[in-house]
Protein backbone atom coordinates (compact mmCIF):
# COMPACT_ATOMS: atom_id res chain seq x y z
CA UNK A 1 0.00 0.00 0.00
CA UNK A 2 2.93 2.34 0.51
CA UNK A 3 4.04 2.41 -3.07
CA UNK A 4 4.25 5.82 -4.67
CA UNK A 5 4.39 6.43 -8.38
CA UNK A 6 5.75 9.70 -9.66
CA UNK A 7 5.53 11.11 -13.14
CA UNK A 8 8.59 13.29 -13.40
CA UNK A 9 10.24 15.42 -16.05
CA UNK A 10 13.88 15.44 -15.09
CA UNK A 11 15.02 17.39 -18.12
CA UNK A 12 12.29 20.00 -17.92
CA UNK A 13 14.49 22.18 -15.73
CA UNK A 14 17.53 22.08 -18.04
CA UNK A 15 15.21 22.89 -20.96
CA UNK A 16 13.99 26.01 -19.19
CA UNK A 17 17.59 26.80 -18.26
CA UNK A 18 18.52 26.56 -21.93
CA UNK A 19 15.65 28.88 -22.80
CA UNK A 20 16.69 31.28 -20.05
CA UNK A 21 20.11 31.56 -21.63
CA UNK A 22 18.47 32.60 -24.92
CA UNK A 23 16.21 35.25 -23.39
CA UNK A 24 17.21 38.90 -22.88
CA UNK A 25 19.18 39.69 -19.76
CA UNK A 26 16.14 41.43 -18.27
CA UNK A 27 14.29 38.11 -18.04
CA UNK A 28 15.80 37.10 -14.73
CA UNK A 29 13.95 37.04 -11.45
CA UNK A 30 14.76 38.82 -8.20
CA UNK A 31 13.73 35.54 -6.54
CA UNK A 32 16.64 33.12 -6.28
CA UNK A 33 15.98 30.08 -8.47
CA UNK A 34 18.28 27.06 -8.46
CA UNK A 35 19.74 25.86 -11.74
CA UNK A 36 17.81 22.58 -11.57
CA UNK A 37 14.45 24.14 -10.72
CA UNK A 38 11.42 23.39 -12.89
CA UNK A 39 10.10 26.87 -12.10
CA UNK A 40 12.27 29.68 -13.49
CA UNK A 41 10.72 32.90 -14.73
CA UNK A 42 10.42 31.34 -18.19
CA UNK A 43 7.79 28.88 -16.95
CA UNK A 44 5.00 30.78 -15.10
CA UNK A 45 2.61 27.87 -14.54
CA UNK A 46 -0.80 28.21 -12.90
CA UNK A 47 -2.30 26.35 -9.95
CA UNK A 48 -4.69 26.74 -7.04
CA UNK A 49 -3.67 26.69 -3.37
CA UNK A 50 -4.31 27.87 0.15
CA UNK A 51 -1.74 28.67 2.88
CA UNK A 52 -1.43 26.03 5.61
CA UNK A 53 -1.90 28.74 8.26
CA UNK A 54 -5.18 29.86 6.72
CA UNK A 55 -7.75 28.02 8.83
CA UNK A 56 -10.53 29.06 6.45
CA UNK A 57 -8.74 27.20 3.65
CA UNK A 58 -9.62 30.00 1.26
CA UNK A 59 -8.33 28.93 -2.14
CA UNK A 60 -6.83 31.29 -4.66
CA UNK A 61 -4.85 31.13 -7.91
CA UNK A 62 -1.09 31.19 -7.89
CA UNK A 63 2.00 30.82 -9.98
CA UNK A 64 5.35 29.45 -8.94
CA UNK A 65 8.85 30.87 -9.10
CA UNK A 66 11.61 28.68 -7.69
CA UNK A 67 10.49 27.44 -4.27
CA UNK A 68 7.84 30.15 -3.87
CA UNK A 69 4.14 30.22 -4.70
CA UNK A 70 2.88 33.69 -5.64
CA UNK A 71 -0.66 34.71 -4.70
CA UNK A 72 -2.10 36.17 -7.90
CA UNK A 73 -5.33 37.22 -6.20
CA UNK A 74 -3.35 39.46 -3.84
CA UNK A 75 -1.42 41.05 -6.71
CA UNK A 76 -4.70 41.63 -8.57
CA UNK A 77 -6.26 43.35 -5.53
CA UNK A 78 -3.23 45.65 -5.29
CA UNK A 79 -3.78 46.75 -8.90
CA UNK A 80 -0.64 45.22 -10.39
CA UNK A 81 -2.49 43.63 -13.30
CA UNK A 82 -2.62 46.82 -15.35
CA UNK A 83 -2.82 45.58 -18.95
CA UNK A 84 -5.88 46.62 -20.98
CA UNK A 85 -7.83 43.39 -20.44
CA UNK A 86 -7.10 43.05 -16.74
CA UNK A 87 -7.36 46.76 -15.98
CA UNK A 88 -11.00 46.53 -17.02
CA UNK A 89 -11.46 43.57 -14.64
CA UNK A 90 -9.74 45.53 -11.86
CA UNK A 91 -12.07 48.49 -12.45
CA UNK A 92 -15.06 46.11 -12.33
CA UNK A 93 -13.61 44.41 -9.22
CA UNK A 94 -13.77 41.01 -10.95
CA UNK A 95 -10.82 39.22 -9.41
CA UNK A 96 -10.66 36.04 -11.47
CA UNK A 97 -7.78 34.81 -9.31
CA UNK A 98 -9.78 34.92 -6.07
CA UNK A 99 -11.51 31.66 -6.89
CA UNK A 100 -11.26 28.05 -5.75
CA UNK A 101 -10.26 27.07 -9.30
CA UNK A 102 -8.81 28.65 -12.45
CA UNK A 103 -11.91 28.29 -14.62
CA UNK A 104 -12.87 31.98 -14.70
CA UNK A 105 -9.32 32.92 -15.69
CA UNK A 106 -9.14 30.09 -18.22
CA UNK A 107 -12.37 31.24 -19.84
CA UNK A 108 -10.94 34.69 -20.63
CA UNK A 109 -9.06 33.30 -23.63
CA UNK A 110 -5.69 33.49 -25.33
CA UNK A 111 -5.10 37.25 -25.29
CA UNK A 112 -5.86 37.47 -21.57
CA UNK A 113 -3.52 34.54 -20.87
CA UNK A 114 -0.72 36.24 -22.82
CA UNK A 115 -1.32 39.54 -21.02
CA UNK A 116 -1.29 37.85 -17.62
CA UNK A 117 1.93 36.00 -18.41
CA UNK A 118 3.65 39.20 -19.52
CA UNK A 119 2.46 41.02 -16.39
CA UNK A 120 3.57 38.25 -14.02
CA UNK A 121 6.98 37.96 -15.65
CA UNK A 122 7.39 41.72 -15.30
CA UNK A 123 6.44 41.61 -11.61
CA UNK A 124 8.92 38.80 -10.94
CA UNK A 125 11.72 40.26 -13.06
CA UNK A 126 15.02 41.38 -11.59
CA UNK A 127 14.11 45.07 -11.88
CA UNK A 128 10.51 44.66 -10.67
CA UNK A 129 8.76 47.44 -8.79
CA UNK A 130 7.70 44.99 -6.07
CA UNK A 131 11.23 43.79 -5.38
CA UNK A 132 11.63 46.13 -2.39
CA UNK A 133 8.01 46.03 -1.24
CA UNK A 134 8.58 43.65 1.64
CA UNK A 135 5.09 44.02 3.11
CA UNK A 136 3.52 42.91 -0.17
CA UNK A 137 6.01 40.09 -0.57
CA UNK A 138 5.20 38.84 2.92
CA UNK A 139 1.53 38.81 2.00
CA UNK A 140 1.76 37.34 -1.50
CA UNK A 141 4.80 35.03 -1.51
CA UNK A 142 4.66 31.64 0.23
CA UNK A 143 7.27 28.93 0.41
CA UNK A 144 6.01 25.79 -1.32
CA UNK A 145 6.24 23.92 2.00
CA UNK A 146 3.76 26.37 3.52
CA UNK A 147 0.88 25.84 1.08
CA UNK A 148 -1.58 23.11 0.16
CA UNK A 149 -2.15 22.61 -3.54
CA UNK A 150 -5.63 21.64 -4.74
CA UNK A 151 -7.12 20.69 -8.11
CA UNK A 152 -6.38 23.62 -10.43
CA UNK A 153 -9.67 23.44 -12.33
CA UNK A 154 -13.26 22.33 -12.01
CA UNK A 155 -13.25 19.46 -14.48
CA UNK A 156 -16.62 19.06 -16.15
CA UNK A 157 -15.65 16.28 -18.56
CA UNK A 158 -12.62 14.07 -19.01
CA UNK A 159 -11.78 12.32 -22.28
CA UNK A 160 -8.86 9.95 -22.74
CA UNK A 161 -7.34 9.40 -26.18
CA UNK A 162 -5.14 6.67 -27.63
CA UNK A 163 -2.80 8.84 -29.66
CA UNK A 164 0.63 7.20 -29.37
CA UNK A 165 1.15 4.82 -32.29
CA UNK A 166 3.94 2.97 -30.51
CA UNK A 167 1.65 2.25 -27.55
CA UNK A 168 -1.33 1.30 -29.72
CA UNK A 169 0.85 -1.05 -31.77
CA UNK A 170 2.35 -2.71 -28.68
CA UNK A 171 -1.04 -3.31 -27.09
CA UNK A 172 -2.41 -4.56 -30.40
CA UNK A 173 0.42 -7.08 -30.76
CA UNK A 174 -0.18 -8.30 -27.19
CA UNK A 175 -3.92 -8.73 -27.75
CA UNK A 176 -4.20 -9.65 -31.44
CA UNK A 177 -0.74 -10.38 -32.85
CA UNK A 178 1.50 -8.44 -35.27
CA UNK A 179 -0.70 -8.96 -38.33
CA UNK A 180 -3.67 -7.20 -36.75
CA UNK A 181 -1.96 -4.89 -34.24
CA UNK A 182 -3.65 -1.63 -35.27
CA UNK A 183 -7.40 -1.57 -35.82
CA UNK A 184 -8.36 -0.31 -39.33
CA UNK A 185 -9.71 2.99 -37.98
CA UNK A 186 -6.65 3.89 -35.89
CA UNK A 187 -4.70 5.77 -38.58
CA UNK A 188 -7.82 7.66 -39.67
CA UNK A 189 -9.22 9.01 -36.39
CA UNK A 190 -7.86 9.94 -32.94
CA UNK A 191 -9.49 7.11 -30.96
CA UNK A 192 -10.77 8.08 -27.50
CA UNK A 193 -13.29 7.31 -24.80
CA UNK A 194 -15.09 9.33 -22.14
CA UNK A 195 -13.52 8.95 -18.69
CA UNK A 196 -14.77 9.88 -15.25
CA UNK A 197 -14.07 13.49 -14.20
CA UNK A 198 -15.16 12.93 -10.60
CA UNK A 199 -12.22 10.62 -9.89
CA UNK A 200 -9.49 12.91 -11.26
CA UNK A 201 -7.34 13.75 -8.24
CA UNK A 202 -4.19 15.69 -7.47
CA UNK A 203 -0.73 14.18 -7.24
CA UNK A 204 -0.10 12.78 -3.75
CA UNK A 205 -3.61 11.38 -3.30
CA UNK A 206 -3.62 8.15 -1.28
CA UNK A 207 -5.44 5.91 -3.74
CA UNK A 208 -7.16 2.58 -3.12
CA UNK A 209 -6.88 -0.73 -4.92
CA UNK A 210 -10.11 -1.16 -6.91
CA UNK A 211 -12.36 -4.21 -6.85
CA UNK A 212 -14.39 -5.61 -9.68
CA UNK A 213 -15.23 -8.54 -11.92
CA UNK A 214 -12.37 -10.45 -13.50
CA UNK A 215 -12.20 -13.64 -15.50
CA UNK A 216 -9.00 -15.41 -16.45
CA UNK A 217 -8.95 -17.37 -19.76
CA UNK A 218 -8.72 -20.58 -17.75
CA UNK A 219 -11.83 -19.82 -15.67
CA UNK A 220 -15.38 -20.69 -16.66
CA UNK A 221 -17.13 -17.89 -14.76
CA UNK A 222 -16.07 -14.45 -13.50
CA UNK A 223 -15.20 -13.70 -9.90
CA UNK A 224 -15.26 -10.58 -7.74
CA UNK A 225 -11.94 -9.51 -6.19
CA UNK A 226 -9.33 -6.79 -5.88
CA UNK A 227 -7.43 -6.15 -9.08
CA UNK A 228 -4.24 -8.16 -9.33
CA UNK A 229 -2.96 -6.24 -12.35
CA UNK A 230 -2.91 -2.58 -11.36
CA UNK A 231 -1.09 -0.51 -13.97
CA UNK A 232 0.03 3.07 -14.53
CA UNK A 233 -0.27 4.96 -17.81
CA UNK A 234 2.21 7.72 -18.57
CA UNK A 235 0.26 10.53 -20.24
CA UNK A 236 -0.03 14.26 -20.65
CA UNK A 237 -3.29 16.07 -20.02
CA UNK A 238 -4.53 19.19 -21.83
CA UNK A 239 -6.93 21.62 -20.16
CA UNK A 240 -9.50 23.31 -22.40
CA UNK A 241 -9.88 27.06 -22.00
CA UNK A 242 -11.33 30.05 -23.78
CA UNK A 243 -14.94 30.83 -24.63
CA UNK A 244 -16.65 27.46 -25.19
CA UNK A 245 -17.77 26.60 -28.69
CA UNK A 246 -21.54 26.46 -28.93
CA UNK A 247 -23.34 23.15 -29.28
CA UNK A 248 -23.47 22.33 -32.99
CA UNK A 249 -20.38 24.35 -33.89
CA UNK A 250 -17.14 22.38 -34.45
CA UNK A 251 -13.63 23.65 -33.70
CA UNK A 252 -11.31 24.04 -36.69
CA UNK A 253 -7.95 22.34 -36.46
CA UNK A 254 -6.17 25.63 -37.20
CA UNK A 255 -7.90 27.19 -34.17
CA UNK A 256 -7.69 24.23 -31.79
CA UNK A 257 -4.55 25.29 -29.90
CA UNK A 258 -6.25 28.56 -28.96
CA UNK A 259 -8.56 26.41 -26.82
CA UNK A 260 -5.67 24.72 -24.98
CA UNK A 261 -4.95 26.56 -21.73
CA UNK A 262 -2.03 24.34 -20.82
CA UNK A 263 -0.70 20.92 -19.90
CA UNK A 264 -0.35 18.72 -16.83
CA UNK A 265 1.24 15.36 -16.20
CA UNK A 266 -1.37 12.60 -16.08
CA UNK A 267 -1.29 9.07 -14.68
CA UNK A 268 -4.43 7.22 -15.71
CA UNK A 269 -4.42 4.24 -13.34
CA UNK A 270 -5.79 1.08 -14.95
CA UNK A 271 -6.98 -2.29 -13.66
CA UNK A 272 -5.91 -4.57 -16.50
CA UNK A 273 -7.67 -7.74 -15.34
CA UNK A 274 -10.96 -5.88 -14.90
CA UNK A 275 -10.40 -4.22 -18.29
CA UNK A 276 -9.75 -7.52 -20.08
CA UNK A 277 -13.13 -8.90 -18.98
CA UNK A 278 -15.28 -5.80 -19.50
CA UNK A 279 -13.92 -3.99 -22.56
CA UNK A 280 -15.86 -5.95 -25.23
CA UNK A 281 -17.84 -4.46 -26.89
CA UNK A 282 -17.86 -0.86 -25.59
CA UNK A 283 -14.33 -0.36 -24.29
CA UNK A 284 -12.99 0.63 -20.83
CA UNK A 285 -15.40 1.29 -17.98
CA UNK A 286 -14.71 0.36 -14.34
CA UNK A 287 -11.11 -0.51 -15.19
CA UNK A 288 -10.41 3.17 -15.74
CA UNK A 289 -12.88 5.11 -13.59
CA UNK A 290 -11.41 4.78 -10.09
CA UNK A 291 -8.42 7.18 -10.10
CA UNK A 292 -6.67 9.45 -12.59
CA UNK A 293 -3.89 11.61 -11.14
CA UNK A 294 -2.69 14.99 -12.44
CA UNK A 295 0.13 17.31 -11.40
CA UNK A 296 -0.84 20.54 -9.58
CA UNK A 297 0.72 23.04 -12.00
CA UNK A 298 -0.67 23.75 -15.47
CA UNK A 299 2.17 24.67 -17.82
CA UNK A 300 1.13 26.89 -20.73
CA UNK A 301 1.89 26.48 -24.41
CA UNK A 302 3.81 29.77 -24.32
CA UNK A 303 6.23 28.26 -21.81
CA UNK A 304 6.72 25.19 -23.99
CA UNK A 305 6.91 26.72 -27.46
CA UNK A 306 10.73 26.75 -27.48
CA UNK A 307 10.62 22.96 -27.33
CA UNK A 308 8.08 22.39 -30.09
CA UNK A 309 9.04 19.65 -32.56
CA UNK A 310 7.29 18.34 -35.69
CA UNK A 311 5.49 15.00 -35.54
CA UNK A 312 6.04 12.27 -38.10
CA UNK A 313 4.21 12.56 -41.41
CA UNK A 314 0.83 10.88 -41.16
CA UNK A 315 0.11 8.09 -43.61
CA UNK A 316 -2.56 7.87 -44.89
CA UNK A 317 -3.25 11.58 -45.03
CA UNK A 318 -6.06 12.44 -42.60
CA UNK A 319 -9.39 13.74 -43.84
CA UNK A 320 -9.47 17.47 -44.48
CA UNK A 321 -10.89 18.49 -41.09
CA UNK A 322 -8.01 16.73 -39.30
CA UNK A 323 -5.18 18.12 -41.39
CA UNK A 324 -2.95 20.03 -38.97
CA UNK A 325 -0.68 22.53 -40.71
CA UNK A 326 1.35 22.79 -37.52
CA UNK A 327 1.51 19.05 -36.80
CA UNK A 328 3.71 19.08 -33.71
CA UNK A 329 4.23 18.27 -30.08
CA UNK A 330 6.90 19.16 -27.51
CA UNK A 331 10.28 17.62 -26.74
CA UNK A 332 9.66 16.98 -23.05
CA UNK A 333 11.22 13.98 -21.32
CA UNK A 334 8.85 12.07 -19.07
CA UNK A 335 9.97 9.62 -16.41
CA UNK A 336 8.07 7.16 -14.23
CA UNK A 337 9.70 6.57 -10.84
CA UNK A 338 8.72 4.02 -8.21
CA UNK A 339 9.35 4.60 -4.49
CA UNK A 340 8.71 2.00 -1.81
CA UNK A 341 9.44 2.13 1.94
CA UNK A 342 12.46 -0.14 1.41
CA UNK A 343 14.00 1.98 -1.33
CA UNK A 344 16.37 4.79 -0.32
CA UNK A 345 15.68 6.62 -3.57
CA UNK A 346 13.12 6.16 -6.36
CA UNK A 347 13.79 3.65 -9.12
CA UNK A 348 13.15 4.71 -12.69
CA UNK A 349 10.73 2.36 -14.44
CA UNK A 350 10.65 4.01 -17.84
CA UNK A 351 11.49 7.20 -19.75
CA UNK A 352 9.31 8.50 -22.56
CA UNK A 353 8.74 11.81 -24.34
CA UNK A 354 5.77 14.04 -25.17
CA UNK A 355 6.96 14.03 -28.80
CA UNK A 356 6.05 10.33 -29.18
CA UNK A 357 2.53 11.12 -30.39
CA UNK A 358 0.98 10.27 -33.74
CA UNK A 359 -2.11 12.44 -33.34
CA UNK A 360 -1.44 15.98 -32.09
CA UNK A 361 -3.43 17.48 -29.24
CA UNK A 362 -4.94 19.92 -31.76
CA UNK A 363 -6.20 16.98 -33.83
CA UNK A 364 -7.58 15.27 -30.73
CA UNK A 365 -9.55 18.35 -29.74
CA UNK A 366 -10.73 18.95 -33.31
CA UNK A 367 -11.99 15.40 -33.68
CA UNK A 368 -13.73 15.56 -30.30
CA UNK A 369 -15.68 18.63 -31.40
CA UNK A 370 -16.26 17.77 -35.08
CA UNK A 371 -19.78 16.51 -34.37
CA UNK A 372 -20.62 19.86 -32.82
CA UNK A 373 -19.83 18.67 -29.31
CA UNK A 374 -19.48 21.72 -27.08
CA UNK A 375 -16.15 21.78 -25.24
CA UNK A 376 -16.29 23.59 -21.92
CA UNK A 377 -13.69 25.50 -19.94
CA UNK A 378 -11.96 23.09 -17.58
CA UNK A 379 -12.49 19.98 -19.69
CA UNK A 380 -9.51 17.62 -19.52
CA UNK A 381 -8.14 15.69 -22.50
CA UNK A 382 -5.67 12.87 -21.88
CA UNK A 383 -3.24 11.92 -24.64
CA UNK A 384 -3.37 8.25 -23.77
CA UNK A 385 -0.22 6.32 -22.83
CA UNK A 386 2.87 7.78 -24.50
CA UNK A 387 5.43 5.16 -25.52
CA UNK A 388 8.62 5.29 -27.56
CA UNK A 389 10.11 2.57 -29.76
CA UNK A 390 12.61 1.23 -27.23
CA UNK A 391 11.43 -1.01 -24.40
CA UNK A 392 12.81 1.46 -21.85
CA UNK A 393 10.36 4.02 -23.31
CA UNK A 394 7.18 1.96 -22.87
CA UNK A 395 4.71 3.99 -20.83
CA UNK A 396 2.84 1.20 -19.02
CA UNK A 397 3.52 -2.03 -17.17
CA UNK A 398 1.34 -3.85 -19.71
CA UNK A 399 4.02 -3.11 -22.31
CA UNK A 400 7.08 -3.30 -20.07
CA UNK A 401 6.14 -6.81 -18.91
CA UNK A 402 4.52 -7.71 -22.26
CA UNK A 403 1.36 -8.65 -20.35
CA UNK A 404 3.41 -10.85 -18.03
Amino acid sequence: KNIYLTLNNLTHAPFFQEKKDMEPETLKSFISVSEDSHFPIQNIPYGTFYPKLDHTKTARAGTRIGDFVVDLAALFDKGYFDGPIFKKLVDEKKNVFARENLNDFMKLGKQAWLEARKTIQGLLAENSKIKEEMELRNQAFFHIKDVVMILPAKIGDYTDFYSSKNHAYNVGVILRGKDNALQPNWVHIPVGYHGRASSVVLSGHQMHRPRGQTKAPTEEVPKFSETKRLDFELEMGAFVGGEPNKLGYPIKCCDAENYVFGYVLLNDWSARDIQAWEYVPLGPFNAKNFCSVISPWIVTIEALNEFRVPLEKQNPKPLMYLQDENLSSFDIHLDVLLKTPKLEKPERICSSNFKYLYWSVAQQLTHHAVTGCNMNTGDLLGTGTISGTDKSEYGSLLELTWAG
